[in-house]
């Protein structure tokens, strides 16, 4: 049955935020709608109160009214319906919830020394941070350790010198124990120095750290990337090196970044020939244009760095052929709408979508990125954001929006990506092993459907994980999580946030090459080519709820993706013009959880691994192809859920059909 049709979550907490209001409390900032925004402005000045916002888009204005004028403004037909409780910001960009468990972090990168190796540990408690635990492993070809120092102060040999070769473990008395202030480094010396010569066949995966502490948290040393500053690593896992090496990364289409700004870097202002390429740069805070758009939080930019870096992709000094940007030649168009701490206000969206729309000839904007979300408080269609969300969709310009970092419960997908026309990502991380997908999986924070309505979201999920990119050095993000920037400079980050940021690149080399696809033409092609994750009895890994229609890949959206999905649009119109509204096929399960009909029994009741799996495969090449090769038979024919083994022979006649069309034809005779 359905059981989301009469549920509308209201966060009754946000109606009103007493701190903001004490400030002016005679002044209400509110949102009128009616048939005409024209018509709202003119009643709300004959009130006597100011128009702050117009936002024709939705039939809306946004203005400054004390309750007196409020109430006169409410008396008139022309009014619809109001929002009064628009006076705070809400948080519409955050860390992960996995990643602030522990306030005391290790940093991302493991330093190489002549004597060994140096770990800094950042302590962002408000008192010193007490150690219980030290644990280590290294190469034995180093020897044994000779020498450990916390924060400057030697740790006592007795603690570690009847260590095995290889690894040791600590766990200090009480009045031992090393105390962390703010920024400590952990350096480690070994019998065997670790000259230039050695160090450069160490790699960081190499060793493994833990620091346990009092206050209940630990910290590991991740295993990193190699050489992840030449490098960023999504592009080769994503299929996106490919199409770069036969030039098609994204040249002719622009993507409007709607986010915290724009660092001016020259990878982000030029494209790779070093022509500017940012057309546009607009702050829906002031309403100004063309003045730079200063990037206060650095979540914009390192979004438009995922998109757009136009710097080379090298390996050991050289280039590869690819970039770092999943569309480096793409066209920017920077808007402001997020402040220094990743908060916004309603109408500043709805101004900085209305602009986005409004502009979209001028400077042939062809994709959204809507690398953020809030907690729905309406149903999807009532939403502000969501109305003019569905009006750019309408329009012609595909939106792609994060599911949000508030899993695993369901019903976790935020706004706008609850919108059920849109492209809703969430996230995937490689477990920093880009060449193995046996270890890829879908995070814990990654949010989960269905929506309120009971559609299935996300749409896709995409590589979201330890995403590098480019950010302003004095950004909120910067100064806070010093930890995950690199010695080079560049920012390591996670969200679907990240993920939605490479699914727009994805998005534009697509554009690039078939400039006619229509929004739904896009979200078609990457939920026809998206790899579920299977396990080995045939089970889906991930519900639809957590997964959507899968790992979306370039290189797939490009060879299987297809523009006939039937049901395209999902009655966009009806919504647009508020004459009927979709809900979504979810059911409520015997346990109380939510399902779907079409998928009873299709889904493995165990939760699959964090990490490196020996039953989960990402599609169904991988699928198919683990173990001695294909099964005699598949299908309801051999009592399966799924046909995999027809979906593979159909994959193969297309890859097969496309390698006979690249041979080149036979020489005719004489």
């Amino acid at each position: 049955m359905k059981f989301f049709k009469n549920i509308i979550t209201v966060l009754s907490s946000l109606l009103f935020c007493a701190s903001v209001l004490a400030i002016d409390p005679d002044v209400l900032q509110v949102m009128l709608q009616g048939s005409s925004s024209v018509e709202l402005s003119a009643l709300v000045e004959e009130k006597g109160g100011t128009v702050t916002h117009e936002l024709p888009l939705i039939n809306a204005v946004g203005a400054k009214v004390d309750r007196d004028q409020l109430q006169q403004i409410l008396e008139s037909s022309l009014v619809t319906r109001h929002l009064d409780d628009l006076a705070a910001p809400e948080k519409l960009i955050g860390v992960p919830e996995e990643a602030e468990v522990c306030k005391v972090r290790g940093h991302i990168e493991l330093d190489f020394t002549p004597d060994g190796i140096e770990w800094r540990l950042y302590n962002k408690l408000t008192s010193p941070a007490s150690m219980l635990r030290l644990e280590l492993t290294w190469p034995a070809t180093l020897g044994h350790v000779t020498n450990i120092s916390i924060a400057n102060a030697t740790v006592a040999p007795n603690l570690y010198d009847a260590a095995a070769l290889g690894t040791l473990a600590i766990d200090f008395p009480a009045a031992q124990r090393p105390q962390l202030k703010t920024l400590d480094t952990l350096a480690v010396s070994f019998e065997r120095p670790t000259f230039e010569a050695v160090q450069s066949l160490l790699r960081q995966r190499d060793f493994t750290l833990k620091a346990v502490f009092t206050q209940g948290c630990a910290t590991d040393l991740v295993p990193g990337y190699e050489s992840n500053d030449e490098d960023f690593y999504y592009n080769s896992a994503a299929g996106v090196d490919a199409l770069h090496l036969q030039g098609i990364t994204g040249k002719g289409i622009t993507v409007a970044v709607v986010d915290s700004g724009l660092w001016e870097h020259d990878a982000l202002v030029n494209d790779t020939t070093g022509r500017n390429r940012v057309l546009a740069r607009y702050d829906a805070l002031t309403d100004t244009l063309n003045s730079e758009v200063v990037d206060e939080s650095g979540h914009g930019t390192h979004m438009s760095s995922i998109i757009a870096h136009s710097g080379k992709t090298t390996r050991s000094g050289g280039p590869a052929g690819s970039y770092k940007g999943v569309a480096p030649d793409v066209n920017l168009v920077a808007v402001k709408v997020l402040d220094r701490q990743g908060l916004a206000h309603l109408l500043e969206i709805v101004r900085a979508i209305q602009w986005v729309v409004d502009n979209r000839e001028k400077y042939d904007i062809r994709i959204l990125n809507l690398s953020f979300a809030q907690t729905p408080r309406w149903p999807y269609w009532e939403d502000p954001v969501n109305q003019a969300v569905m009006q750019a969709w309408k329009a012609g310009i595909t939106v792609v929006a994060a599911a949000g970092n508030e899993g695993p419960g369901v019903e976790t997908i935020g706004s706008p990506g609850n919108v059920p026309a849109i492209i809703t990502v969430g996230a995937v991380t490689d477990s920093w092993t880009p060449d193995n997908r046996d270890d890829d999986y879908i995070p814990d924070f990654s949010s989960r459907g269905p929506t309120p309505s009971g559609h299935v979201k996300p749409d896709i999920v995409s590589l979201g994980g330890h995403m590098t990119g480019l950010i302003r050095p004095e950004s909120a993000l910067a100064l806070e999580q010093p930890e995950d920037m690199l010695r080079t400079g560049e920012f390591v980050s996670t969200g679907s946030s990240q993920a939605t940021a490479l699914v727009s690149g994805i998005v534009a080399l697509l554009l690039q090459l078939e400039p006619g696809l229509t929004p739904d033409d896009v979200k078609c092609m990457l939920i026809t080519s998206a790899e579920p994750a299977i396990n080995s009895d045939g089970l889906l890994a991930y519900s639809p709820f957590q997964q959507g229609h899968g790992y979306v890949t370039a290189s797939r959206a490009l060879l299987f993706g297809r523009n006939d999905c039937d049901g395209r649009g999902l009655g966009l119109m009806a919504d647009t013009e508020d004459e009927e509204h979709s809900y979504g096929p979810a059911i409520i399960k015997a346990d109380g959880s939510p399902g779907l009909p079409e998928f009873r029994n299709r889904v493995s009741p165990e939760p699959s691994e964090k990490g490196f799996s020996e039953n989960r495969r990402w599609g169904v090449k991988d699928h198919i192809e683990r173990g001695s090769g294909l099964p005699a038979s598949s299908g309801a024919s051999n009592g399966l859920p799924f046909d995999w083994q027809e979906l593979y022979l159909q994959e193969k006649r297309v890859i097969d059909s496309l390698a006979r069309s690249a041979l080149p034809e036979p020489a005719s005779s004489p």
